[in-house]
């Protein structure tokens, strides 16, 4: 199950036979024979990729058939990091093991919450290099575009701020975006988004989900690739990955992964060139502890960006109807983003089957933004005039330190082997910025918005920013979780984690506050299971009211519950949840400005969230492989709707097919996306507010790949096949952006 693959075993062979099990790494091959050994038995290959034990011949010892088994599968690690299995190399589109909800490694099905996981197979079907491209596949997540720099995820209805690198925690500031949405896909191997309330494992943080980021690991044997890629609008990439072992013994192992993209788009004048470099060295210090330590780097250099959107309403009252292609920014408009990180882990497996994991994570995101935009005011639908410019310099950085060390392993109690997971974490960020928007001289005013070309001097800034921030936020827990073998057909998860919280500069000092984690699994069968969970929430916010004051935290209750189901040994994954949220300090934008000139929020209590959610993934039949999902979520207060500029229904279903046959070789693959209508209340030329709504649209894709041999393939892409012209808006600002027209990639790939 966890190597995906099929074994037939005769049972008078296997009778009142037993083994020790694996720990450690190993090939599929490898593993089957350490299993096997001593028994008198072997594993044989079958022309499908599966394994049948049969007796060994006099004298002959428990191996495989290796050369025959080595040509038909790859290299495929068993176990990687205590973080679950490594998908790539799996071919499928559902995980096998994952760790992300409570540290202990357990299948989607025994896992009483929903997730959704973007396999390393499905990004690389559907071309998919960017978060982004990534998040708008995954089941229940939406996307509200700000600017050309800045999206925000939303799940359930709340915004994603929480993001952890191989489950570390690491915290976003949407408001001064920093690399954590533009990331590149090329050296993770996949990405899990963990729906509903983490506190267990992150501490503090938003209810709607976390998105875990799992990078790529060495591989055993010496492998890689070469891609070239163009596209659409002038969009041209190159990336290479090459990984193996460093020693004879194969002890010491490495990788590394290094991409390039210059890509124009749609917009006029805009461009972005984006490069990303990753490194990783693992070694077994012995048979049972490995060291991993590594790093990654990418920096995002885009041209002429945009600030905000294109005003929603001209001076008439009507919808300001521009082209796809308009670009609101000027010539020297750029959002600068880059991230630098390095890690380290030691993993040690003990004799009794207990495991300790060491980790550490130094991440420092960082921006330089020289923003000018016409994005204010309501044009005049004769002259184009009435518009103003946003114009500001913002030069910062978050640098964060995470630790996080935990033991887990069985325990036995009343004759039943249950599991425990014991931790503790620690976090340091700091936030350093400078801010530059008092220009008294300068020209704001657009003379002929609908002729606007960017070609607008370049702000002379102050020797002395007009406003710096420098603030410190610490974070500390310690967390346990057992799972308690009631019955063979019952599991019972019960936990909790202690949190200690502080930012002086935002006057929050938040110490011994409890998190509960309470969760249930029961089988009803060999396929079906039913599950329920309940956890609290604890966010402390740096969300500022009109006196500039910061609201309180946000707290509340998460509850879920659900049924899973697995078929085929796991390579089919199906789940159905029905989800309530219920918060208090829950932070809405008020219409007014804080002190310092940033969006200002009021805290209203007694907000409740009720949705449900169905996701399938994986293995359908014989050469078929699908992901998708429906999401229904409704936010209300005193009933009244909140949170409307995020669809109250979502659709997601993509899938591929290969014939075999004469067309062995082939994949073709295609995918559609729905979601309902959103809206929000805008300002509007008389100076009130009307609600503006956002029609539901789909968006169709497509793919083809063919493999000319076992090296070499080319794979076609198109994105938004039929062409589909929608828009998202932002209501605070009153504007809205379109999404991105048809376009197509080609790649070809050479393995080795």
């Amino acid at each position: 199950m966890q190597a995906g693959v099929t074994l037939a075993a005769p049972s008078a062979l296997t009778q009142e036979r037993t083994s020790a099990g694996l720990s450690g790494r190993y090939t599929v091959t490898e593993g089957l024979a350490e299993l096997l050994r001593g028994h008198g038995l072997r594993a044989v290959a079958d022309a499908n990729g599966g394994y049948a034990v049969e007796a060994a011949a006099a004298g002959a010892d428990s191996s495989p058939a290796t050369a025959d088994a080595e040509a038909i599968l790859p290299t495929v690690q068993v176990v990687s990091n205590l973080l679950g299995e490594i998908t790539e190399g799996s071919g499928s589109y559902t995980p096998g093991a994952i760790a992300t909800a409570t540290r202990m490694v357990l299948t989607p099905r025994q896992t009483p919450q929903s997730i959704s996981v973007i396999t390393r197979q499905v990004m690389d079907d559907f071309n998919l290099t960017t978060i982004d491209q990534v998040m708008q596949h995954t089941p229940g997540i939406s996307i509200v575009t700000y600017d050309s720099e800045r999206t925000e995820y939303y799940a359930r209805g709340f915004a994603i701020q929480n993001f952890q690198y191989d489950g570390i925690p690491m915290m976003r500031d949407s408001a001064y975006s920093a690399g954590n949405t533009l990331s590149d896909m090329a050296i993770y191997d996949r990405i899990e988004v963990l729906k509903g309330a983490t506190g267990l494992l992150t501490g503090s943080g938003t209810p709607g989900a976390t998105i875990n980021l799992i990078r790529k690991k060495p591989t055993r044997d010496l492998s890689g690739h070469l891609q070239l890629g163009a596209g659409r609008w002038d969009t041209y990439r190159g990336e290479v990955d090459v990984g193996g072992p460093l020693n004879e013994s194969g002890s010491i192992r490495a990788r590394g992964v290094a991409a390039y993209e210059d890509r124009s788009s749609n917009l006029d004048r805009y461009s972005r060139q984006a490069s990303v470099f990753y490194g990783i060295l693992e070694a077994d210090l012995t048979p049972n502890t490995l060291l991993t330590i590594g790093g990654d780097k990418q920096d995002n250099k885009p041209e002429a960006s945009t600030w905000g959107g294109i005003p929603l309403l001209n001076s008439e009252g009507g919808f300001n109807a521009m082209p796809r292609s308009f670009n609101n920014g000027a010539d020297w408009s750029h959002w600068d983003q880059y991230t630098r990180t390095g890690f380290a882990t030691l993993d040690h497996v003990f004799a009794n089957g207990w495991v300790a994991k060491l980790q550490y994570n130094h991440q420092v995101n960082g921006y330089d933004a020289n923003l000018g935009a016409a994005a204010a005011g309501f044009p005049d639908p004769v002259d184009g005039s009435g518009v103003s410019m946003w114009v500001g310099q913002y030069i910062g950085r978050t640098t964060s330190d995470a630790f996080d060390g935990f033991v887990n392993g069985p325990f036995q109690l009343a004759g039943r082997e249950h599991e425990l997971v014991v931790g503790v974490s620690s976090a340091r960020r700091r936030w350093r910025n400078n801010g530059w928007y008092n220009l008294p001289d300068y020209r704001f005013d657009v003379e002929d918005y609908y002729h606007w070309i960017g070609n607008v001097p370049r702000p002379q800034w102050g020797a002395v920013p007009d406003f710096t921030n420098d603030e410190v936020t610490r974070e500390r827990g310690a967390y346990a979780a057992a799972r308690w073998n009631l019955r063979d057909d019952l599991k019972l998860i019960t936990g909790g984690r202690w949190s200690w919280y502080r930012n002086q500069v935002a006057d929050l000092d938040e110490s011994g506050v409890f998190v509960p984690y309470v969760g249930a699994v029961y089988d009803l069968d060999e396929h079906w299971s039913l599950y329920a969970s309940y956890t609290s929430i604890f966010s402390p916010q740096s969300l500022q009211d009109e006196r500039g004051r910061v609201l309180n935290p946000l707290e509340g209750n998460n509850y879920e519950i659900g049924a899973k189901a697995e078929f085929f040994d796991g390579r089919l994954n199906a789940s159905a949840a029905i989800f309530r949220l219920e918060q208090d300090n829950f932070g809405i934008e008020s219409g007014g400005l804080t002190p310092t000139g940033g969006v200002a929020y009021k805290a209203i209590q007694g907000v409740k969230t009720e949705g449900y959610e169905v996701e399938m993934s994986g293995r359908i039949a014989e050469g078929w492989q699908l992901q998708g999902g429906y999401s229904h979520h409704v936010s209300r207060q005193q009933g009244a709707r909140v949170q409307t500029l995020t669809p109250a229904n979502e659709f997601t279903l993509y899938a591929s097919y290969q014939p075999g046959g004469r067309l062995k070789g082939l994949t073709v693959g295609g995918g559609a996306r729905w979601q309902d209508e959103t809206w929000g209340d805008i300002a509007t030329p008389s100076g009130g507010m009307q609600r503006h709504t956002a029609k539901d649209y789909w968006v169709l894709d497509a793919m083809a790949r063919y493999e000319f041999n076992e090296r070499l393939s080319a794979a076609l892409s198109v994105n938004n096949l039929l062409d589909k012209k929608y828009y998202t808006i932002f209501s605070w600002y009153s504007t809205y952006t379109w999404g991105t027209p048809r376009n197509v990639s080609l790649n070809v790939t050479y393995r080795f």
